[in-house]
């Protein structure tokens, strides 16, 4: 009799959850009741309070003439010096980590708002020097939270000059956006050698929204607005080829044009468009150039831009859907889906303009006079829906976004070309027959065409479920239209060919199609 084997130790069964359980971050609540949390809110807190008084100090010198430009400003540098001076004292005993962080960073800001105030409060300092002097001090502070590890110092430093800066200015000022520029530029060190991504994102936003502010309550120089959206970008472009995808660096980029389209808003028309266009060169160009994710957010904010410049310099919706055509072919040979979305935007408004401005409903209905003119744009706009409504359908079959199961998808495609094919064949046939007689005639066409249509499509189907789909629903289009629309709307020979030549085409294709089926 063989021995009853023995069990192996627990150690070799697998575990039947491998996964650790989650566990909720803690709450507010939670992180308030932890121990030593209340001096921290305390530290800070103060630090807050401390610099908003050095603020105010500042401002009453000047209100009150107190001193002269030299004393004000050594009484703001000796202030923040100290500050700096203590918090590194008290840095020395890991128990007060938490004051010296809080003291450190507000007499950094102080310092750097006090080289702000002496530059364009005081006037004491040409520009070219208080820069200078701002970029060391910020460099200094900078290096000094890489040295002590502290994420928190650092974006401490560049929210705590965002939000009081202005304060200084006295406004949102050309001199206030390069302040904040040079405290950004000076984030580039510490953002090479520490992954912090407050950082990334508080020394951005600073200077894109008080050049955004600027531009629309005072019609902010162009250059500044320009200055701070390219190095936005640049820094975000430099930062993402360490850090690719990060999705702050991402939202970064994505929101670094907003300076300059703003600025465009404010422009006499053809300035607007060539800076609106000029960012959407760079922006597009850049896209194949930059790897990742990164080339797509560029990508799509060129687009956006490309979308304002079109809209501001043209009117009508022709320029708007040709984009889109050649979008989607761009999007057909470089297999990427984000140049067919942008393609889908320009069709979308495009068509929808188109709708509103050319080729109206109303048109397609209403047997009305129109000038040639009205016309041929009319037929412009219509040709032009058809070719993006093609245009996309094909890119995105080619790109496996349209798929024969999908049959719901196919269906705004296929509502847009039969808008288009109408309207095409009703202007087509006003231009050559004037008044009535062409709008009834336009419409027999239409009807007929439709039935083509149907049958080519059916022809076309016969191993593809989609297409032969269309056709069917086609067909049924085609029958609602002659019951609902051409029995009451056309008359005389006009009605007699809609119905004759509707109805010898559907018995073709139904003969032609059922022998088709038949021989499979």
């Amino acid at each position: 009799m063989q021995p009853a084997p023995q069990p192996y130790p627990a150690q070799y069964y697998p575990q039947t959850n491998p996964f650790p359980a989650y566990t909720p971050p803690p709450t507010l609540s939670e992180r308030l009741g932890k121990e030593g949390a209340g001096s921290r809110v305390l530290a800070w807190v103060g630090g807050a309070v401390t610099l908003l008084g050095v603020v105010l100090l500042l401002v009453l010198a000047v209100q009150r003439g107190w001193l002269g430009p030299l004393p004000r400003v050594l009484v703001g540098a000796v202030l923040g010096g100290a500050l700096v001076g203590v918090g590194a004292w008290l840095h020395r005993k890991p128990s007060a980590h938490t004051g010296a962080f809080a003291l450190a960073a507000t007499g950094i800001a102080t310092l750097y708002l006090d080289a702000i105030a002496a530059t364009s409060l005081y006037e004491f300092l040409p520009i070219t020097a208080g820069l200078a002097i701002g970029l060391v001090t910020a460099v200094g502070g900078l290096l000094l939270a890489v040295t002590w590890n502290s994420p928190l110092l650092a974006s401490s430093v560049v929210v705590a000059c965002g939000v009081c800066a202005p304060v200084i200015t006295q406004g949102f000022t050309p001199e206030l956006v390069t302040f904040l520029l040079i405290l950004q530029i000076a984030t580039v060190p510490v953002q090479l050698r520490r992954s912090w991504w407050t950082l990334s994102l508080t020394s951005a936003v600073a200077p894109l929204t008080t050049s955004i502010i600027g531009t629309l309550l005072h019609n902010q120089n162009t250059a500044v607005a320009i200055a701070a959206g390219v190095l936005s970008a640049a820094i975000s472009l430099v930062m993402l080829r360490r850090k690719e995808n990060d999705p702050f660096l991402l939202s970064t980029l994505a929101i670094a044009p907003l300076p300059v389209l703003v600025a465009a808003l404010v422009l006499p028309k053809t300035q607007a468009a060539l800076l609106a266009g000029g960012a959407a060169v760079v922006l597009v160009t850049t896209w194949p150039l930059v790897r990742g994710q990164a080339g797509n957010v560029a990508g799509l904010a060129g687009l956006v831009a490309a979308l304002q410049a079109t809209v501001t310099e043209f009117d009508g919706s022709a320029v708007l859907l040709g984009e889109a055509v050649a979008l989607a072919f761009a999007a057909r040979y470089t297999k990427n889906r984000f140049v067919l979305g942008g393609s889908l935007a320009f069709a979308v408004i495009g068509g929808l303009v188109a709708i509103v401005m050319d080729i109206t409903p109303a048109l397609l209905v209403v047997p009305r006079p129109h000038t040639t003119t009205d016309l041929f744009a009319a037929l412009a706009a219509a040709a032009l829906i058809l070719g993006a409504a093609i245009a996309l359908t094909w890119a995105a079959v080619h790109l496996e976004i349209l798929k024969p199961t999908k049959l719901l998808l196919w269906l705004p495609g296929g509502l847009a070309a039969l808008y288009g094919a109408a309207g095409l064949i009703l202007c087509a046939a006003l231009l050559a027959v004037p008044g009535r007689s062409g709008f009834l005639l336009g419409h027999a066409l239409i009807t007929v065409s439709w039935t083509v249509a149907a049958l080519v499509l059916l022809l076309r189907g016969i191993a593809v479920v989609a297409l032969r789909v269309v056709g069917l629903v086609l067909v049924v289009a085609a029958v609602a239209k002659l019951i609902l629309f051409d029995l009451a709307a056309l008359d005389g020979l006009a009605r007699v060919g809609a119905f004759l030549g509707a109805g010898l085409v559907l018995l073709l294709a139904g003969s032609r199609y059922a022998r088709m089926v038949a021989s499979r």
